[in-house]
C-alpha cells in the first residue's frame, strides 16, 4: 500500500512486465473496444454523462444488448470498492493491536462462507494484502455486502469474464483513477482467461486516453 504519483509510464511498465512473453493473440473486436470505452466514460472517477450517452448508442447501434450495457455499469459501479481496499487497511493498522485474540464465530463463519482457503480470493489477497481479513475484523456487515454486491456482474454473465477482465483493466489504468494494485489483478485475470498482449495493449491505450473527470450538474 504505497502512495505515489503514478504516471502513464509507471502503468505501461508494470504492464509490460506481466506480458513478457504473452503471444499477440486476436485484437479487441469492436464491440469489446465501444465497451471500454464505455466503461471509462461511465466509472465514478469520470462521470462523462454525455460521453457515456454517446458510447451506449454506439454499442447499442452495434448489437450490445441493453443487458450487456448495463452488466457493463453494473460492473465499473463496483471501482468505489477501492476505497474499502486502501482505507480499511489504514484503519485496521492503526486500531487492532498486535497480537490480537482472533476473531469471533460470525466473522470465522463469514470468512469461510466467502473466502475459504486459497480460491478465487488468493489473487487479490496477493495484490491487496491483508484486506479481507481489516474488512472482516472492522466491519463484518460491510465484509459481507462486498462480496454480495461484487457478485453480481460476474454472476449474470451477458459477458464474456475476458471481456469484463480487459473492462476492469481500463478502468483502473484509466489517468482519473490509476488504480495499478486492481490493473494488475485484472491484467493477470485476463491472461489466465486467454488474453494476448495485442488485446492488451489496445485495452491499455483506450485507457491512456480515457476523458478527465466532468462533474455532474
Amino acid at each position: 500500500m504505497a502512495q505515489s504519483s503514478v504516471g502513464q509510464a509507471e502503468i505501461d511498465r508494470q504492464a509490460a512486465a506481466l506480458m513478457v512473453g504473452l503471444p499477440a493473440g486476436p485484437p479487441l473486436d469492436a464491440m469489446t473496444e465501444t465497451l471500454i470505452g464505455l466503461a471509462i466514460r461511465a466509472s465514478a472517477m469520470s462521470l462523462d454523462v454525455d460521453g457515456s450517452r454517446r458510447y451506449i448508442e454506439r454499442a447499442l447501434a452495434g448489437g450490445s444488448t441493453f443487458a450487456q450495457v448495463q452488466e457493463v455499469i453494473t460492473l465499473v459501479s463496483g471501482t468505489g470498492v477501492h476505497s474499502f481496499f486502501e482505507a480499511t487497511r489504514i484503519l485496521d493498522s492503526l486500531v487492532t493491536e498486535p497480537g490480537a485474540p482472533p476473531w469471533d464465530d460470525e466473522r470465522q463463519r463469514l470468512w469461510d462462507t466467502y473466502v475459504g482457503e486459497g480460491g478465487r480470493w488468493a489473487t487479490m489477497q496477493e495484490e491487496i494484502p491483508g484486506f479481507l481479513a481489516a474488512l472482516n475484523r472492522m466491519s463484518p456487515e460491510a465484509f459481507e455486502a462486498f462480496f454480495l454486491f461484487c457478485a453480481v456482474p460476474w454472476r449474470s454473465r451477458h459477458l464474456s469474464n475476458l471481456t469484463k477482465e480487459l473492462i476492469s483493466v481500463a478502468v483502473d489504468a484509466n489517468p482519473s483513477h490509476r488504480y495499478l494494485p486492481g490493473m494488475r489483478l485484472h491484467l493477470r485475470n485476463a491472461i489466465r482467461l486467454g488474453a494476448g498482449r495485442a488485446a492488451l495493449e489496445h485495452t491499455l491505450r483506450i485507457a491512456a486516453v480515457g476523458p478527465a473527470p466532468h462533474g455532474v450538474l
